[in-house]
């Protein structure tokens, strides 16, 4: 483990309440990520929009941990990892405050803006802390440990927003995050050090303005496809826009002597190969926590705690295959499971076009269950092979760039599913609940299509790669 890294301050904290501390803020994180996908019908006849219009309030929470992740280890290395999870966790409550407090989707979108810079930093900082504190010989016991939660949170989320919104109001699945928060800020002043690099050396501002304007831009432009009103000129303008910022990255990033994220990591086949993968497959998966509930909500009659409850089992498959399928990832290798899963879970996604009302429950939770534990294989064997062939001393910046795109596809996933559904319902006529199973049975072969064509990426793999990861951990996040 790199002993760079020099306390300024330590603490007489149990070293078990630490690895809680950060499993809450794992927890909180992950839950945030999908809490709000069920509310969603509820929040527009709230604020009176269409909950097909909804999508800015995912979009805005993915696309800024998007943004801010490339910074938050630099930010701990400069300023201590105790001084950045208050700041996490401090931004995190405000912005859960101002959200159940939003009175219109601009300033509700504002809020999830401002708790998504803090959940940006509590999973990295967290992950940092548990790397410096702890001895290499129990890294793996306490990542073990502090990932759990981060398991559990999607588990839970739709069924607990979906139960909120029926008992009490959409505003109480944010409301609840007032008092954990404060608890976490009093156990983060007493159990967490604030370890933080000797010389952190200098941080690639410019660099890091660059792609974060490609990314706002480009996600911006997909979002105006999808019929905010705005001129297709300025639509057109910030495609353009966010492809020039990302062009004038990679030049800056080829001349500059620390870039923040080097080109040489694309020289890597495997991790080149799985950051592009894991951007265009990811757009599907991303699409259907948003999209399924919404389904269930306008076009099949359910209700929220109805809604919730059916994403139960795609949870559960999801995390009863994770032990399986890396026996089948090491006996098969990764090109064979990729380009064949990443099919099948293209044909999973459209295969939602085929739900009616009068479909059997059993019938339902078989599909959704097997879509979970697809979509599970293919987040498992996406994560390992990407980092698996790093070098230590590219392990955290690749990881880093990783962890930005992996919430850059999923903010691309809704923003491409809401333009879909725009584009569809426009053409096969009206978004009235009537009327709207079409219009969802078109998007969901159109998402479908889209990830299953991503496995072409994958095929570009060497054959002979087998085994799982030996040097970087693993970002396990389905």
């Amino acid at each position: 483990m790199p002993q760079a890294p020099s306390p300024t301050s330590t603490t007489a904290g149990n070293p078990r309440l630490l690895l809680w501390l950060v499993a809450i803020g794992f927890f909180m994180q992950t839950l945030d990520s999908t809490i709000v996908n069920t509310a969603l019908p509820a929040m527009a006849r709230s604020l009176g929009e269409s909950p097909l219009r909804m999508q800015a309030v995912v979009v805005g929470y993915a696309l800024t941990m998007a943004v801010v992740i490339p910074a938050t280890g630099w930010l701990a290395d400069r300023f201590g990892t105790q001084r950045i999870f208050l700041l996490a966790i401090a931004l995190f409550t405000l912005g859960s405050a101002a959200c159940a407090a939003a009175p219109s989707l601009t300033l509700l979108t504002a809020a999830r803006v401002l708790q998504g810079v803090g959940g940006a930093m509590l999973l990295p900082v967290g992950r940092l802390v548990v790397l410096r504190a702890f001895p290499r010989e129990q890294f793996l016991e306490a990542m073990s440990f502090v990932a759990i939660p981060g398991l559990v949170g999607p588990l839970i989320g739709p069924t607990l927003g979906g139960w909120l919104v029926e008992v009490a109001s959409w505003h109480w699945i944010f409301l609840i995050n007032l008092p954990v928060g404060l608890l976490g800020l009093l156990a983060t002043l007493r159990h967490m050090p604030n370890l933080r690099h000797a010389s952190p050396g200098r941080f690639d501002l410019g660099g890091y303005l660059l792609l974060a304007a490609a990314m706002v831009s480009i996600s911006l432009s997909l979002d105006g496809l999808g019929g905010l009103g705005w001129a297709r000129t300025l639509v057109v303008l910030l495609m353009v826009l966010g492809l020039a910022a990302l062009a004038a990255y990679w030049l800056h990033a080829l001349r500059s002597p620390a870039p923040l994220f080097a080109p040489a990591l694309f020289t890597v086949a495997s991790y080149r190969v799985g950051v592009l993968g894991n951007l265009f497959a990811r757009i599907g998966s991303g699409a259907m926590p948003y999209l399924l509930p919404l389904l269930l909500q306008l076009a099949l009659g359910f209700s929220p705690a109805q809604a919730g409850m059916m994403m139960l089992p795609v949870a559960l498959a999801s995390m009863g295959i994770k032990r399986p399928i890396t026996h089948v990832i090491n006996r098969l290798g990764y090109r064979p499971v990729l380009v064949g899963n990443t099919v099948l879970l293209g044909l999973m996604i459209a295969g939602f076009a085929l739900m009616t009302p009068q479909q059997p429950l059993w019938l339902r939770i078989a599909q959704l269950a097997l879509f979970g534990a697809v979509n599970s294989t293919q987040f498992t064997a996406m994560n390992a092979v990407t980092l698996k062939d790093l070098a230590p001393e590219r392990a955290a910046s690749g990881n880093s760039l990783f962890s930005m795109v992996q919430m850059l596809g999923m903010s691309l996933g809704v923003t491409c599913a809401a333009a879909l559904l725009h584009a569809f319902s426009d053409w096969l006529g009206g978004t009235a609940p009537a009327q709207s199973l079409p219009v969802f049975r078109a998007t969901f072969v159109a998402i479908g299509a889209m990830t299953a064509a991503s496995a072409a990426i994958f095929w570009q793999l060497a054959p002979d790669g087998q085994g799982l990861a030996p040097h970087a951990p693993v970002v396990d996040d389905g």
